[in-house]
Parts: structure tokens; sequence; C-alpha cells
């Protein structure tokens, strides 16, 4: 019987590379070549070493083998053993034809040929062969034997995994994938980018030489990890720096995450022999030592990845720790979530659940500047093979997290696909791959969603997409619309009104219909440069804070239905001096009426605080209205609504002989009346510096 199955499989051996005949290393087989033969037999006991090492060790193996290879390349067991070792590398095309040729040389050359013989197949997205590669690897399994029985659910994953990629593959989603150029990419590895919410700067991690340190990693011979950075300049990107102290060492540094304003990165390190996550501040024009945060997020597990949400109070991470993980028995990452109180303390983290979490490992977290969208990896859920990157939003109404979608092909591969971000116009993401076209072992790529109409190509080459996809063959790129996010981005400088020069001051985002401070951040003192992030759905009061300044107010009433948008707001702060004038843009009354609405409250309470803090400071209310309206009433509106702020102020404690009201109606316009945003314009409440 084993004697009729080796004759079928040889036959069928044949449909690979054509029958071939199985050669030893042995001196029959290589009469007069005695030294060869000799040195080709070392390289093999070599690399057997670090082969039965395991995976980590396979890239050490690896060109030992290859040497013997050159010198015998018809031997079975040899063919096979580097089959896998480029199963388990970034160069997982090359696999396939060493599997099939150690196959047609010996069809029971190992346990597990079908098995590889199906990953390599199913790498290069021959979906229906590796479907039945694994299925004949399922009929050697011993369904009773524990060891089978996980082999056998790895099979039958790996078979859904095709079936997904079949599906996948018949509807690709509307992208362009490009290298982000050798500004970034150079010929060693380059991965890990992280963005700013605008995509004006990029942190990336990369081995190239030129490291703080000197050493390099006994592992693979290459130099230790260190973070670059480069800056978008509306063109293109600036040639990457290493970012030097404090954020780089002597050993292994990493990017893990950046806020939406780029002034705060998550890096991470391996301490003690588990990873952790660390934070740097950007201060001016240089970075805070890294600083290991709570022990909320950090354990004596592995935490491997971690995103801010927006407003800084949310903190998305991955860990491996056994307390409330869903995949602890097979110690798999999960996702957890952990809040910032108002102490400004990380409370306890809170496993995302099981409709983001699953029994194999999730990694790479991102959450959006829109603040409710997800992506991440995952080996579980509907995945084409490896890690696949998925996006889930949270419903505020319902409170859950939306089943994760698959972002689609040929963003996602047969292999895995991680360290994905996306700006906040949802227009580009960024992620690290490698590609034969690539300027190196792995490149930074950038990703276009739904772009502009490119022009017609025809081509019959290979597009490998993290190391591997099916030839992609386009004729033409239909225009379509961009999905964007329902997001803001606020961004802009603040200075000094008379010098012109750069302030740090700090930037407090209220939200008015609750009446609630949602977040607070700094420009920065070196540039003066900010940015915020405005999720669609509320009215946000902005109020731009210094000592010994006034403050600056701005309002933006953001509908749920609205369109992504950036707005450039620069600041000028007007110091104490007598005659300075503030509009108070986030006080607010009923239609045609006097009445204070209570959107009003944090701004009126912020003038109460600078009243109090400078006892000495006489101000003048004014109420002022557009033109449309006689004189008379719009005079009479616009004193009876300064009356309602300085009653208000009064109300908190506040000498009304240091209050003056007048309304000056249509009289005093900074602006146009023949346009409705001319008119909102000239619909204001102001304060004025009467003496200090």
């Amino acid at each position: 019987m084993k004697k009729i199955i080796f004759s079928a499989a040889f036959i069928l051996s044949a449909n690979f590379v054509g029958a071939q005949t199985n050669v030893e290393f042995t001196k029959d087989n290589f009469p007069g070549k005695k030294e060869q033969l000799k040195e080709a037999k070392g390289n093999i006991e070599d690399a057997d070493k670090f082969f039965e090492m395991g995976r980590a060790s396979y890239s050490a193996a690896l060109p030992l083998y290859l040497k013997a290879n050159e010198f015998n390349p018809n031997n079975a067991v040899l063919n096979y053993k580097i089959g896998v070792c480029y199963i388990w590398s970034n160069y997982k095309w090359k696999a396939k034809q060493y599997m099939e040729k150690a196959f047609a040389l010996n069809a029971n050359v190992a346990p597990d040929i079908h098995y590889y013989l199906g990953r390599s197949y199913h790498l290069l997205m021959e979906w229906q062969k590796a479907i039945d590669e694994y299925k004949l690897y399922l009929k050697v399994l011993i369904p009773n034997n524990d060891k089978d029985k996980e082999r056998m659910l790895d099979a039958n994953k790996k078979i859904n995994e095709c079936l997904n990629g079949i599906e996948l593959v018949k509807s690709p989603v509307r992208v362009f994938i490009d290298n982000v150029g050798t500004a970034i990419n150079s010929p060693y590895p380059d991965y890990g980018p992280v963005i700013s919410a605008d995509e004006s700067v990029m942190m990336f991690t990369s081995r190239r030489p030129g490291s703080l340190s000197d050493m390099l990693d006994p592992n693979d011979g290459m130099a230790m990890e260190d973070i670059y950075i480069s800056n978008n300049s509306g063109v293109t990107w600036t040639i990457g720096k290493n970012m030097g102290k404090p954020i780089n060492s002597e050993v292994h540094d990493a990017t893990v995450g950046l806020s939406a304003d780029g002034q705060l990165l998550l890096i991470y390190l391996d301490d003690k022999g588990d990873g952790n996550i660390y934070q740097c501040e950007q201060k001016g024009e240089f970075w805070s030592k890294p600083e290991k945060m709570s022990s909320n997020i950090n354990t004596k597990m592995h935490e491997s990845s971690a995103s801010l949400s927006s407003d800084g109070k949310t903190l998305y991470f991955v860990s491996n720790k056994e307390e409330d993980n869903i995949g602890a028995a097979n110690n798999t990452h999960d996702i957890f979530m952990v809040k910032k109180d108002e102490k400004g303390k990380w409370g306890k983290p809170i496993n995302l659940g099981k409709t983001i979490n699953t029994e194999y490992n999730e990694e790479s977290v991102f959450i959006h500047p829109d603040g409710k969208t997800l992506y991440f990896s995952s080996q579980g859920h509907k995945t084409m093979g490896g890690y696949d990157i998925f996006k889930s939003v949270w419903d505020e109404k319902t409170l859950k997290w939306s089943t994760p979608e698959n972002i689609g092909y040929p963003i996602n591969s047969p292999d895995d696909d991680i360290d994905f971000v996306l700006s906040a116009s949802g227009k580009h993401g960024y992620y690290s791959s490698f590609k034969i076209e690539g300027q190196g072992e792995k490149d930074i790529y950038v990703i276009t969603f739904l772009g502009p109409e490119k022009a017609p190509v025809i081509t019959t080459e290979d597009f490998l997409l993290a190391s591997l996809a099916a030839p992609v063959k386009e004729t033409a790129m239909q225009k379509v619309d961009i999905n964007q996010p329902a997001l803001t981005i606020l961004k802009g400088t603040i200075t000094d009104a008379l010098s012109g020069k750069p302030l740090e001051a700090e930037i407090e985002l209220v939200d008015n219909t609750l009446n609630q401070v949602i977040a607070t951040f700094k420009s920065n003192s070196s540039t003066g440069k900010y940015l915020v992030s405005l999720p669609a759905g509320k009215n946000y009061g902005i109020a731009v804070k210094k000592e010994g300044y006034l403050f600056h107010s701005e309002n933006f009433d953001i509908p749920q239905t609205a369109a992504y948008q950036e707005i450039v707001k620069d600041v000028a702060l007007k110091n104490f001096t007598v005659g300075n004038k503030i509009i108070l843009k986030n006080v607010f009354f009923d239609f045609d009426k006097s009445t204070l609405r209570p959107e009003s409250y944090a701004e009126l309470d912020r003038l109460v605080k600078l009243l109090n803090d400078y006892p000495n400071l006489k101000i003048e209310i004014s109420g002022h209205t557009d033109s449309k309206g006689s004189d008379e009433y719009n005079l009479k509106l616009s004193q009876d609504r300064a009356a309602v702020v300085v009653n208000y102020l009064v109300s908190k404690g506040i000498s009304k002989d240091r209050l003056k009201s007048a309304g000056y109606g249509e009289t005093k316009t900074i602006a146009t009346n023949d346009t409705d945003e001319g008119r909102q314009m000239n619909r204001r409440t102001e304060f004025e510096i009467l003496s200090k």
C-alpha cells in the first residue's frame, strides 16, 4: 500500500518540477569531491544545530543550508529544511520552489510536507492548491493524539483563511499603495510608523547603521533599533533623522504610538526581559527622558503596543497578562483600555471583550483621532492569513464595539499585516511591509484610500503586498469619493500679540452643552504650534490661556453629519493693556432675546477666574448686533445682553463697581452685514480693559 501511495505521489510530483532522483550526501554519489562533500556536510551539521533551536534561529541556519544546496541541489531533506526556513523568513515566496522539489524527490520527506506545501501556496494566494494540501495533511493526523488535535485545529484554521482570502480578493478595496521613498526608507529594516493627526510628522523605527549603540544584536547581527523622525513639507518627507538621546539608548528602542499633536511619544523597551511601554514629552525643541508608564498598564508580562486617544484620557494597549485575558490559556495578547482619572492617574485596565479579542493574538492597536474608530491586527476574526488589519467602531448609543471588519485586500495579505496607522482625514494610512521592489528588508508604505484618478496602467508584473500577493493587473482606476471621518482638526500657532514671539499656552477644550472640560493641551514652547482633534457631534468651546495674558476663546459647533475639515487658527494673545478687547465667542443667548444660555457658563466662569486672579482689573462688557432690525431695537437688545452678563459675574462674587455694561447695537461692526457669516461675527459679546 505504501508503494502505491508513493508511486502516486511521485507521479504527482512530476507536475511540480519533473521526475527527479533524491541524492544523498555520500562519497559514492560524489566521487572525486571529498573536500567539497566534507564542507557541505559540515555546513548541514552546523545549520541543523540552529534549526533544532526553533524558528528564532532559522535565519542563522538558512545561509549554511543554501551553501550545501549549491553543492547538491537534489537532496529532499535539505530542500525541505530550506523551504521551512524561508516560510518563517521575510522571503516567504522562495519557499515554494524548495518545498515542491523536496516533495518531488521524496514524497515522504517529512510528516508535515503537505502542511508546508499548503503554506507555500497559501502565502502566494494559490488558494485552492493550498486547501488541497492542507486536506492531505489532515489525513495523516491522528484525531485522539493531543498534539495532532492542535495541528488539526491549525490546518482547519488555515483552510478557513484560504476561503476568506478567496472572498476578499473578489472585492478588492480601492487603494493605491506606494513606497514613502528613500527619505525615510533605507536598505535596512524600517517599520513601525506613527504619525501626527495632520501627517505633519512621522516617527519610525529603523535598524540602519548609525544607531546610538555600537553593539550588534547577537540574534541577527544587525544594528540595534533606533527611533527616527521625518517632517512633511506638504510635498515630500524630509530625510529621516535619528532622534538621539534621551529617546534612543544603547539597547533596542522602538516606536509604539504618537499623540494627535505629535508632542507625546510612546515607545517600547524590552527591560528586564519583559516588554514595557514608556512615554516621552516634547518640551520645546527637546524631548523628556522616557518614563515607564503606570503599573496598571505595564506588568511582568509583555506589553507590546499602545495608542492614546486624541483627548489624552484613554489609552488602548496590548498585553498577554493573564488577568482578564480571553486567550490566557494560550498566552495570547489581548487589547485593553485604561482611562485617566481627574487626578491624571491611570485607572484599572478593562479588556475590550470578545467582540474585539479572540483566542488568538491581537496586536498593533490604533485609535483614530475621531475617538471611536479602532484599528488593530488580529490572527483571529476573518483573516486571510497571519495577522490582518481590522476596524471596529464604538457606538455611543449601544455602548458596544461593532463586529470587527477586515479592511480588505490588497491592504491585507496572507502574511502578517501590522503597524497600521491612519491620518485624521482618513485619506492616508501607513504601515510597514516587505516587498521585492522595496528599498530594503522592510519598508514603510503609504496607502491612499479611494484616491483621485490615476493614469491607466497595464502591467503583468507581480505586485506583492506584505511579502506575498497574486498578480494585480490594472487597466484603469475610476475616480471615487473619499470616505472621510466626521472630524475637525484645529491647528495653528500661538504668539504674543505685540512681539509675535511663540508662546507655550494652555488650550482648554470644553463641551459647552455639558459645561465640562473635555481635555487640556499645551502649545509647543519653541514654535507655539498646537493641534486639537474635534470629533463631530459637539458644541466646543476653545480657550487659550497663559499667565499674564488675556484669554482667547473660539467656538466650534460641529454637527454629527459634518465632513472632515482642517481649520488653521493662529492666536495672538493680548497682554493686560488698557483698551485691549476680547470677544467672548462662547457666550450665547436665546434667539432675539437676552436670555443667557447654559452653554455660556464655562466661558463666563473663565472670566470670573480672570477677575479673581487680577483683583484690580476693571472691565466693560459690551453687547453688539448685526444690522437686522431697527436701530432702537438693536441698541436695547445689546444693552440688555451686556447687563445680563454683568449680572452673572456679580452673582459669582465679582464686585459691581469693577464692571460696566454697554450696548452698541450695530454701530461697531467688525465685518460686513451683507453675508450670514459677517452678520454672525457682528453679533457678539466683548470685554474691554478699563483699568488694571
